[in-house]
């Protein structure tokens, strides 16, 4: 069988449940526009879909879809360099992850570790669609046939479950269809943590405001979460292996080293020695430099919703574009009737 060289293309996306995090910013939003340029397609996308997997109010949704689109084009994304779109205006989504929920068996999904941690012992009142969560991931990348995906450590495992959903639907047809999508898991600060406990991960569901920077908070209040920080006593190393069994100054350097595009080992051969009274103010300064132009562009853009809609609708048409022939080729390989003339 002739081996398929398919189009480098990327796919991620967020789900659109309010509360934009420098989490988000450092470890997806700010690595998609990075990638933006002549070696990729990129395609970005608010994940509404998989946010409902959980009870969500209609209004809430809807803002926070739209202040979603706002984050991604603030941070960098060109909807004219970029498909920027929300998944439920591409029914393709929802169409291949029903093919693949007849793909995927019922142990790899009951072993992905976020299905166990969000669900718990309520298994019984969690809903079907988070359980098949990951099927529906599967169907958001292999719609495009994206051969590249950004993601963090937690998404991983369900990456790899992609990958074995496209391994085994070319071989249960003895096809060379799907690409076998590689993860994009780099960055000094992939994976961001609380300000207030380096072990957590930064949240927008902690009850303590001070725990994370809002893509939201004003230059004043980015300043004053940075100088609050929780920090340790000892003076920063001047190697990586220095912050060992230090979270706390580990995160703040990581956080350093993403927002200036260098490495943590380069932060510390500049910073190395220094106390965090005369740490803490840099990185402020570097984060309302780098941080307070996106709060600002997201909060004209919100006022401007219909800006916001037309951009999500121009990108729609642009990936149903991609992912109607795509799911049109996948219907015939199944065997669906008519498929030919969809």
């Amino acid at each position: 069988m002739t081996q398929t060289q398919f189009t480098p293309r990327v796919f991620s996306g967020i789900q659109p449940s309010g509360g934009l995090t420098l989490g988000n910013y450092l470890g997806a939003m700010k690595r998609f526009v990075d990638m933006q340029g002549p070696e990729f397609e990129t395609i970005y996308c608010m994940v509404d879909l998989h946010a409902i997997t959980v009870w969500q109010d209609p209004a809430a949704l809807s803002h926070n879809t739209r202040e979603l689109c706002a984050g991604y084009i603030a941070a960098g994304i060109d909807p004219e360099q970029s498909i920027l779109f929300n998944q439920s205006q591409v029914p393709e989504h929802a169409q291949l992850a029903w093919i693949f929920n007849c793909v995927a068996r019922m142990g790899w999904m009951q072993r992905m570790t976020q299905w166990k941690d969000k669900a718990g012992k309520n298994t019984q009142n969690a809903s079907l669609g988070l359980f098949a969560y990951p099927a529906l991931m599967a169907a958001d990348i292999l719609i495009y046939h994206a051969t590249h995906v950004p993601v963090g450590e937690d998404q991983k495992q369900h990456l790899e479950l992609t990958r074995d959903i496209a391994i085994k639907f070319n071989n249960d047809f003895g096809v060379d269809f799907f690409p076998v999508t590689e993860p994009v898991i780099e960055g000094a600060a992939t994976r961001v943590m609380s300000l207030r406990d380096g072990s957590k991960k930064m949240s927008k569901s902690d009850p303590s405001d001070m725990s994370r920077i809002n893509m939201t908070d004003d230059a004043d209040t980015i300043a004053k979460k940075i100088r609050k920080a929780k920090t340790d006593p000892d003076a920063l190393p001047s190697e990586v292996d220095g912050l060992e069994d230090r979270p706390e100054a580990r995160n703040l350097v990581n956080i350093y080293a993403a927002l200036s595009d260098s490495s943590a080992a380069q932060v510390l051969a500049e910073v190395g020695g220094k106390q965090f009274g005369e740490f803490k103010p840099m990185l402020a300064e570097l984060a309302v430099e780098k941080l307070s132009p996106i709060s600002s562009e997201m909060a004209r853009l919100m006022g401007e919703q219909s800006e916001i809609d037309q951009i999500l609708a121009r990108g729609a048409e642009k990936a149903r574009a991609i992912a109607a022939p795509i799911l049109k080729q996948t219907y015939e390989i199944v065997g669906m009737v008519g498929a030919a003339s969809r």
